[in-house]
């Protein structure tokens, strides 16, 4: 009786011992439920918030790429205005550029006629008259070849253009001069008769023919002359010419205009 006791007892015992590692094996699986349900709580936590962060930085990306967006166009629009401004510049000094050169054109050809203005002045007052003898009365010539006539008597040689030592006038300038010039004869044979000359060719020609008493003859042009031209008066070959103190025979000329 005591021995099935004893069994029995053990067998209880070793239940009892069953049944409390059982137990503590079903609080430990209960308590790894637990933390597995916590831990995937957190998992999915986690994932949210990675899902979260994931949004955030999209939403970011999506606004840096508008910021960027935005940048470039404002510095495709900078570089617009900026080329904008640069062609506006450039035009505006070649316009400057182009109006100082027409300017400084327009002072040349003001300076130019200013410097034509004042040389024409300068050598536009040329004038003189003079007579054929110095003093005392006489006659010249005959001479067997034509004879360059000297004007001694100045009366005026503005510009100074005549000269009475050769009885040549010489143009200063280019333009047209007028001459006159009077023969005064004392009658009788050979007559009287004078020839006006430029650079050595007769122009005109003036004089005096009658049997006695004095005469006069006389004649004029307007010439062309070129810058040192030479205009003079020639006697005629075997022809002769009168003066005195009244200053009969005379030989004039001015500059009308410069050309």
């Amino acid at each position: 009786m005591k021995l099935r006791w004893s069994i029995c007892r053990r067998s209880i015992m070793v239940s009892m011992n069953l049944l409390l590692h059982l137990y503590s094996v079903l609080t430990g699986l209960l308590s790894l439920s637990e933390q597995s349900a916590k831990y995937e709580v957190r998992i999915e936590e986690l994932q949210t918030r990675m899902e979260q962060m994931q949004t955030h930085d999209q939403e970011q990306a999506a606004k840096l790429k508008e910021l960027e967006n935005q940048v470039d166009t404002k510095q495709q629009e900078q570089a617009a205005k900026l080329k904008e401004l640069k062609n506006q510049v450039d035009t505006q000094q070649q316009a400057q550029a182009s109006e100082l050169k027409s300017l400084k054109t327009r002072t040349n050809v003001t300076e130019n006629q200013v410097e034509s203005l004042r040389r024409d002045r300068a050598v536009g007052q040329v004038a003189f008259s003079a007579s054929l003898l110095e003093s005392g009365h006489g006659t010249l010539g005959p001479f067997n070849t034509h004879t360059t006539l000297v004007f001694k008597h100045v009366v005026s040689n503005i510009g100074k253009a005549y000269s009475p030592h050769t009885g040549i006038f010489t143009a200063p300038v280019r333009g047209a001069y007028h001459f006159e010039f009077y023969v005064f004869g004392s009658g009788g044979s050979p007559d009287s008769r004078v020839m006006l000359t430029k650079n050595g060719e007769h122009v005109f020609i003036a004089g005096e023919t009658q049997s006695n008493g004095f005469g006069s003859g006389s004649n004029g042009a307007s010439l062309l002359l070129e810058a040192g031209d030479v205009v003079f008066l020639h006697l005629h070959a075997n022809r002769r010419i009168y003066d005195d103190g009244d200053h009969y025979s005379t030989f004039s000329g001015h500059l009308l205009f410069p050309m």
